[in-house]
């Protein structure tokens, strides 16, 4: 039997708990995940992927994800040419809206065509459907509580000096 492999890419700036959403649930269906966080020229990043990196991986490290969990990055060439390096044959993106839909459906015609990679949507927790890493970034850079929204760590991150329990 062959290894299923799976790519969940993102960007993550920051990492949010519907990202873990779909993180743990890829994770349980994929024999080997690859979380992959990459560049968005399409918008401006409030962290460096490298903090970006880090925060994920310690946010799956205090979760209770299991499963072969790797937290890589990408920046150059196509997605799926990440993914047929590591051997992938799925991309796995959360859905949070109809928006979301109709912006990753050409993306997800494309890179079948392009590398026989298919592409599956998961739908969020609906305690995390309205909630987006520009939202936090929002929430966070006019002082507001971001910790109902993103792992402890990111929380920690974002506001140093807020106790947490």
């Amino acid at each position: 039997m062959s290894s299923r492999i799976a790519v969940v890419p993102g960007s993550f700036d920051p990492p949010t708990l519907g990202h873990l959403d779909v993180i743990r649930r890829a994770a349980a269906l994929y024999d080997e995940l690859h979380v992959l966080v990459v560049h968005n020229p399409g918008k401006e990043a409030l962290l460096p992927i490298a903090q970006r990196l880090a925060l994920l991986e310690q946010s799956i490290q205090e979760s209770d994800i299991t499963g072969q969990v790797i937290v890589a990055s990408w920046s150059v060439g196509l997605l799926v040419d990440y993914a047929t390096d590591v051997g992938a044959g799925v991309l796995v993106k959360g859905i949070r809206s109809q928006i979301d839909v109709a912006y990753e459906t050409p993306m997800a015609i494309v890179n079948r065509h392009l590398a026989h990679v298919e592409t599956v949507f998961l739908l969020p927790d609906p305690a995390h459907a309205l909630v987006s890493s520009s939202l936090v970034r929002q929430v966070s850079s006019l002082g507001g509580d971001v910790s109902p929204f993103v792992p402890p760590a990111v929380a920690r991150f974002l506001d140093p000096g807020a106790s947490r329990t």
